[in-house]
């Protein structure tokens, strides 16, 4: 056999001491759900992006990087729940071939360096299984699922993720020959994940047996899709931040308007421009809030379950800042005024803004309207703690509370006291520009991608418009 070289070749080798602790999760990293297990198998779609997910935590050291062996293509990232996120996208000359994929995390405790267990999943690369295509725009995502890639399954028989709305039925826009479906950013269950680069709006397709069960044990398909929007970008659309009132027609309440308003004090008198939107306040400023409902029926009253506050306008964006839960306040700044009327809540708090560079705030919260002076209302009970019980549901055949309903106002830009005193109104207006705007741009949208996961398979943020029910 020929040597490798006639040269001297030398090699040096950093060993890092021994770990004090052999535990998995204390310094070596023990890997969480929904990394997948050793040996796991995929199925991936040539010009498809295919995800895999894998989660660790080390109790006594910093979980910092992941170290990949696997295709040339492969490309890693970390999100702000702190997942490492792989994808890899099969070329054409992939087909039919099989992959191995493997992965270790890495945690540090300065000056040492401490390794997981190595991981290797199995990846087989097929032809387009499914054929389906994504647009992203501004506020909302279409996806198009030709129904001959699935002969045997029906509209009926597949959702999206929150099909509770009507406007979330696939029904809506599908037609003979495709699943057509229009997907809000912030709603139908669709879910938003960020990284340093990006916000990622998800959703998926998925099989039932019977469009009104909970659960289903004939998983048969699912369609994941998502839109990838980056956070920096030139501004090239119109954007109008203030969000609109909500109008809501229930059995036994006939029609009623929601209208979420910001006031510029306490006397909740004139409400603050909808042109003046971002408003601004500085940390630690009260903010007055009001909402009220409007109702053609007597003798209705307002509750508010809920508000929680999100760096962007979307119901389903984690983590969220409580301020009330359960008709109970948690924020210890927040003051509820004495309404002038029944179906108005009328409360303030000190603005604040989320840790990292999240500027601007909205707030969201869950309301209803119940019969009034009636005390098997969810209204009537007012706060409840975790260990209460929650009123019976069952009341709602009498009619007596309506469904729950989200609104949300904002955004609000929030800045540090010192920061309104060097700032010109020229560097404001450009900063609002590109905070509200950004992930609105159309430079900035990067793909849609669609994802098959078969039976077979062992895997299982900006300012949008409010979607009205």
């Amino acid at each position: 056999m020929a040597p490798l070289s006639k040269l001297p070749m030398q090699f040096s080798f950093l060993v890092d001491p021994p770990a004090p602790s052999c535990q998995e999760g204390a310094f070596l990293p023990k890997f969480l759900t929904p990394t997948p297990a050793n040996g796991g198998r995929f199925l991936a779609e040539v010009n498809k992006e295919l995800e895999i997910r894998v989660k660790a935590q080390a109790t006594d050291a910093k979980i910092n990087n992941i170290v990949v062996s696997g295709p040339a293509n492969i490309k890693k990232s970390q999100n702000t729940q702190g997942e490492f996120v792989l994808r890899w996208t099969p070329l054409p000359d992939d087909h039919g071939q099989h992959f191995v994929i493997c992965f270790a995390v890495e945690a540090v405790k300065s000056p040492a360096v401490y390794q997981s267990e190595m991981r290797c999943v199995l990846v087989e690369a097929r032809s387009e299984i499914v054929k389906s295509h994504v647009i992203c725009n501004e506020s909302s995502m279409t996806v198009s699922v030709e129904k001959a890639s699935f002969p045997r399954l029906h509209e009926d028989h597949m959702q999206l993720n929150d099909p509770s709305n009507t406007a979330c039925s696939l029904q809506r826009h599908s037609n003979s020959t495709h699943i057509i479906a229009i997907i809000p950013l912030n709603a139908c269950g669709t879910q938003i994940e960020e990284d340093n680069e990006n916000l990622i709006f998800k959703n998926e397709i998925t099989t039932v047996d019977n469009p009104s069960d909970l659960i289903t044990r004939k998983h048969q398909m699912e369609v994941q899709f998502y839109c990838q929007y980056s956070k920096q970008g030139n501004v090239s659309l119109s954007f109008v931040a203030h969000r609109k009132n909500i109008t809501v027609c229930e059995k036994g309440f006939g029609t009623f308007t929601y209208q979420f308003e910001f006031y510029p004090n306490n006397q909740f008198q004139t409400m603050m421009d909808p042109a003046a939107y971002p408003l601004e306040y500085d940390i630690g400023k009260r903010i007055y809030m009001k909402i009220k409902a409007t109702s053609s029926v007597n003798n209705t009253e307002l509750f508010v379950e809920s508000c929680r506050a999100a760096p962007y306008d979307n119901p389903n964006y984690q983590p969220t800042y409580s301020i009330f839960e359960n008709g109970c306040k948690m924020d210890p700044t927040v003051q509820i005024h004495s309404p002038a009327e029944q179906k108005e809540f009328k409360f303030s708090m000190e603005a604040f803004k989320f840790i990292g560079l999240n500027n601007q705030v909205y707030i969201s919260c869950s309301v209803m309207m119940c019969e009034a002076g009636n005390s098997n209302t969810r209204c009537s009970k007012g706060c409840i703690n975790s260990t209460s019980t929650s009123p019976p549901r069952s009341k709602r055949e009498a009619v007596i509370q309506s469904a729950s309903h989200f609104v949300s106002q904002g955004p609000l830009r929030l800045r540090r006291s010192a920061e309104s005193v060097r700032a010109t109104a020229t560097n404001l207006n450009l900063n609002l520009v590109f905070i509200a705007g950004c992930v609105l741009a159309a430079v900035g949208m990067v793909c849609g991608v669609v994802v098959y996961r078969a039976k077979v398979s062992k895997v299982k943020y900006q300012p949008l418009p409010t979607f009205e029910s």
